[in-house]
């Protein structure tokens, strides 16, 4: 069987074509935007008692202050001063760490129907995972919710969606508490309405894009920052809607106002692909930039390096991309990953630890390089088994070239076990999404007859297909290959196998064998698509 060798790409161009993120803000961490609106609305907004100005001073960060305030008062049976120890507890904000303790104060302030410590204690109730504990958080919640709708609405809209009361996810049951809640004017529930019906929460079948900016329009009249900012970029770039520049900017300097700077990206994004104005769009990014916002950074470092609206500066871009990885940025992780590996002279060193935070961000295609990385062994001797656990992790992402690399591994039994299945499966995945190698791949499997029945015709047509995708020379040569035992017939079979994959896009797998996932279940998602070198090249510096 020919030796597979995987190689990477140029993985700076790739980073810089693949241009737009996201212009909604949002927190992926969990869809509960505001659970605990007394900590957070604290600060500010006076203190009148004893246990408000402990809040206050734990809202201000000085927790072990706020503890020692807060310690007398809730054994005085203050309820705030309990609910501040239960939540440091819960934290290890200001005192250590104890669910037990945690609960403990939470129960307490229950009992002085305190709704914060009501909603903390049903939230980790609701996720213990334990029945009965479930079940009281949730009659917990649900009594609450006729006293307080709108927060323990939103609460227990998570709740079903994650599943967590159901032990699979109800979206039906989370949007009706939603929509309750929305009722009930809490602004946050508007969002999630929105950005569940815009397909942002998991659930596409739900999705309804017009729907979903009328919550986005709601909660944007409401005073939402982020949703000004996804009312205004859908004004200039959505089909929902009629473009409304005017509009657009109206909404995009309320969110300005609002401190989200999430709208300098949008008038950047539009001023850079719509009205083709790059020295306009560097401008915006840069006021995005110069506020804290991220992303600006890493665009605005781009327009610096490829010298688009401005004179080339890879010093400004770097410094900027330096800024936005403080920020925690990933993608400016990536980037400077990029840059410095693909130096004459490489510091691997940082290009690593810039390669790793990228890659523990979850971004699949940095979890792909860094598989290439311990591949090459350029940190020492290379580390097949922890290339294979990164390409497995960014397989589940659904990223073509890693699954096609994590199915090379497969074949060769490589850093895991040998597997022509599970290789032939992954194969299918990243050929499903038009990767060449992995389509190569697919044709020499049924060749051969590995991990599935000998199918020629169908070889013959994935290893055309291959050609098409990229893979000229050797998916030619095995082209050749196959021709040369072929009747006229079996030609003609071949052809109508070709035209049958290209106009029925049927799932490419080895036949006798499922199309859907392998062993270790990596996720069928769009992805893009670096090239991904022929089976016998060489390895490439990531």
């Amino acid at each position: 069987m020919t030796p597979i060798v995987i190689a990477s790409v140029c993985l700076l161009s790739v980073i810089i074509a693949k241009g737009a993120v996201s212009l909604d803000a949002t927190d992926g961490s969990s869809v509960i935007q505001d659970s605990d609106p007394a900590i957070k609305q604290a600060a500010g907004a006076g203190a009148d008692t004893p246990g408000g100005k402990a809040l206050e001073i734990f809202a201000a960060g000085e927790h072990e202050k706020a503890v020692g305030l807060a310690k007398p008062l809730a054994d005085k049976g203050d309820p705030i001063a309990i609910y501040i120890m239960g939540f440091a507890h819960e934290t290890g904000q200001g005192t250590e760490t104890s669910s037990v303790k945690a609960i403990e104060y939470y129960r307490r302030g229950a009992d002085a129907n305190h709704a914060d410590s009501i909603y903390r204690l049903a939230s980790i109730l609701m996720s213990s995972g334990q029945k009965d504990r479930v079940e009281e958080g949730r009659k917990l919640m649900e009594k609450q919710a006729g006293i307080d709708p709108a927060v323990s609405g939103r609460i227990l809209g998570e709740a079903f969606l994650t599943g967590r009361l159901t032990g699979e996810p109800a979206p039906e049951t989370a949007v009706s508490w939603w929509k309750k809640a929305a009722d009930a004017g809490d602004v946050p529930s508007m969002f999630l309405l929105a950005r569940f019906y815009d397909g942002q929460l998991g659930q596409p079948s739900f999705k309804d894009t017009k729907l979903a900016y009328g919550y986005f329009l709601k909660a944007a009249e409401k005073g939402d920052p982020a949703s000004m900012v996804a009312v205004g970029s859908r004004l200039l770039n959505s089909d929902v809607v009629k473009r409304d520049e005017e509009k657009a900017t109206i909404w995009l300097d309320k969110a300005i106002k609002g401190k989200d700077y999430t709208a300098h990206l949008a008038l950047g994004d539009y001023t850079e692909n719509v009205k083709k104005d790059l020295k306009a769009a560097l401008s915006s990014y840069t006021l995005g930039a110069e506020a804290g916002q991220s992303d600006c950074m890493v665009r605005a470092a781009v327009f610096h390096l490829e010298g688009k609206g401005t004179d080339k500066d890879k010093s400004r871009g770097i410094e900027l991309l330096n800024k936005a990885a403080k920020a925690e940025n990933v993608q400016a992780h990536l980037m400077l990953a990029a840059i410095l590996l693909e130096e004459e002279s490489p510091d691997l060193g940082k290009g690593y630890s810039h390669l790793l935070a990228a890659s523990n961000g979850g971004l699949v295609q940095a979890q792909n390089e860094l598989g290439l990385f311990y591949l090459s062994g350029k940190l020492g001797l290379a580390d097949i088994s922890a290339a294979a656990s990164w390409f497995t992790r960014a397989a589940q992402g659904g990223f073509a070239a890693a699954q096609n690399n994590l199915a090379a591994l497969f074949e060769r039994g490589a850093g895991v076990e040998q597997s022509y299945e599970k290789a032939g499966q992954l194969y299918s995945l990243a050929a499903q999404q038009g990767n060449a190698s992995a389509t190569l791949a697919l044709a020499r499997f049924h060749a051969a007859g590995a991990a599935t029945k000998v199918n020629r015709e169908l070889a013959w047509a994935l290893a055309t297909l291959s050609v098409e995708r990229g893979e000229k020379e050797n998916g030619a040569t095995l082209v050749k290959e196959i021709e040369k035992e072929f009747t006229k017939e079996q030609l003609a079979a071949a052809k109508k196998e070709l035209e049958k994959i290209k106009t029925e896009k049927p799932a490419i797998a080895p036949a006798d064998k499922p199309a859907d996932k392998p062993a270790d279940k990596p996720a069928v998602a769009p992805a893009d698509k670096p090239a991904v070198a022929p089976a016998d090249a060489p390895v490439d510096k990531p």
